[in-house]
């Protein structure tokens, strides 16, 4: 059996999101047999950058209003800063990450998408990291932020972008494999 044979792995994402941050950690999520579905805003596709360019469009599964939570064993925050700022302010998104967060499943947030848990009253005494230039907003929203690579706080894994996304991978795979592990029979 693969590792994630059977894990399905929420990806909350709309346009703007940072290409490399969602489709690199579904790639390997894939690798190791997890179910990924990407959850958006609206259906169709969403336009993903590489920084602030124009890349590819990634095709939609789902839209938040119509995502349970409790169908899905971890999730996946990818960053971009618009893909970030649009997302944090969506009710239905904020109720997806705290759903998920009081289920206590694993969750991996990389680069901007931190301000997600910040809408969603869940940074709070955390240790995390971030792209810089929001660890103002985590430290205001009582986070202790670090200058790291990877940081594992819980269930929580987060990263500061796409030059960590190697540990990042490695960290989440880890996080949702021990996860899983817990709570199979």
């Amino acid at each position: 059996m693969a590792a994630l044979e059977h894990f399905r792995v929420a990806i909350l994402a709309t346009d703007g999101v940072e290409e490399v941050e969602l489709t690199e950690p579904a790639k390997s999520l894939g690798q190791a047999s997890a179910k990924t579905d990407v959850i958006s805003l609206q259906p169709g596709r969403i336009q993903a950058l590489r920084h602030i360019d124009k890349s590819n469009q990634i095709p939609v599964d789902l839209i938040v209003d119509q995502a349970n939570p409790a169908h899905y064993d971890a999730l996946l925050l990818p960053g971009g800063a618009i893909n970030a700022d649009q997302m944090r302010m969506h009710p239905n998104v904020q109720q997806f990450i705290r759903a998920m967060a009081s289920a206590n499943k694993p969750m991996a947030v990389i680069c901007h998408a931190p301000w997600e848990l910040i809408s969603a009253n869940l940074a709070r005494g955390r240790t995390l990291t971030s792209w810089p230039t929001i660890q103002d907003d985590l430290r205001n929203a009582g986070a202790n932020w670090v200058d790291q690579e990877v940081v594992i706080d819980g269930n929580l894994v987060t990263s500061r972008g796409p030059q960590d996304l190697m540990p990042f991978i490695r960290e989440m795979i880890r996080l949702f494999t021990r996860s899983m592990q817990a709570t199979t029979p």
